[in-house]
This record gives C-alpha cells, structure tokens and sequence, in this order.
C-alpha cells in the first residue's frame, strides 16, 4: 500500500510520515535521498536524523537509483522524499541532465512493491507563479509530472497544511 504525502516546505510531512510509520508493520526503513550539499545540507540531514534516534529507523542513504534497491525484509519504507530523489536523477555531478521521471517512478514501484505500507513523501511546487529560469522550469515540470503519476498509483494521498493531513484520495490511515 503506497500512501503519498505532498505539502509545501515546512509543512509537517516529515513528522505525519514518521508518525505514520511508527503505526506501521516491522522492519522500518527511512530511505533518505537528500545528498549532503554544504553545512546547511549537512546541519537539515543531522537534524532529521535526531528525530529518528530510537524509533527503530534502519537507514538507508541513497541518492539515485531505487529501482535496483533490494530491501532486507518486507515492511514498512518511509522515502523521504521524491523531490531530492527528482533533482538527483535530473541534474548530475558532472552537469549533465537527464529526464528524471522514467528512474523515479521505477523506482517507487520497485519499492512498492517490497513493501506491506510504503510512505512516499513529495513536495508541492509550481503552484507559487514564479517564473524560474529554465533548469529550475524544467524541474519543478518533471516534478509535478511525478506527483501526478505517483498520486494515481497511490491507494491514499494527502496534503499536510501546517501539520494537518487533509485526504486528497482514500482515507486517513490509521
């Protein structure tokens, strides 16, 4: 069963999905696709690590790549989150791009496939009426063209506005 979380920046889904998690079968698994940029990258990965500490999180730090991902056990997988797992795939160390939406979908339905409750948190964007430049344009397209695929795939989605989760398709997990 996937579920999707989608929300703005600072919304509350990082908490919901861990909250979801600690509802759900054993083994856990906190998949982290944000790559260690920089001291304010390193000091937002220490931070979310710290909320993990003792609620039997196995972590897996991964950055590209999910679909040849082979989970330990069935389980819960909380992937945490797609919008880092887009960039990734998109934008290269060695400044090539890539079309990121054929690795990212494979990879979710690989892992959905691994699991008894997979927890897919994403971010909202486009939605703010900037004109970005064309990178930046080219990726919040590919983003939404990944959300909108994973939330017809996903059995629940839901959009957390300041912490509360509001059901966009099925219900509320319990």
């Amino acid at each position: 069963m996937m579920i999707l979380l989608i929300g703005g920046a600072g919304c509350g889904k990082s908490a919901y999905a861990e909250k979801l998690c600690m509802e759900s079968p054993l083994p856990r698994y906190y998949l982290a696709a944000m790559q260690p940029y920089g001291p304010e990258g390193e000091a937002r990965i220490a931070r979310h690590r710290r909320l993990r500490e003792g609620k039997g999180f196995t972590t897996i730090e991964r950055y590209t790549d999910y679909a040849s991902l082979m989970l330990p056990a069935r389980g819960t997988a909380l992937l945490e989150c797609v919008a880092n797992l887009t960039a990734n795939e998109m934008f290269a160390q060695d400044g090539s791009v890539a079309d990121p939406v054929e690795n990212v979908l494979s990879g979710v339905d690989a892992l959905d496939r691994q699991c008894d409750r997979l927890i897919v948190v994403t971010n909202d964007v486009g939605s703010d009426g900037i004109e970005y430049d064309a990178a930046t344009s080219a990726y919040v397209e590919a983003l939404g063209r990944i959300n909108a695929a994973l939330a017809a795939r996903a059995e629940t989605v839901l959009e957390l506005v300041a912490g509360i989760p509001l059901v966009l398709k099925g219900e509320l997990p319990v």
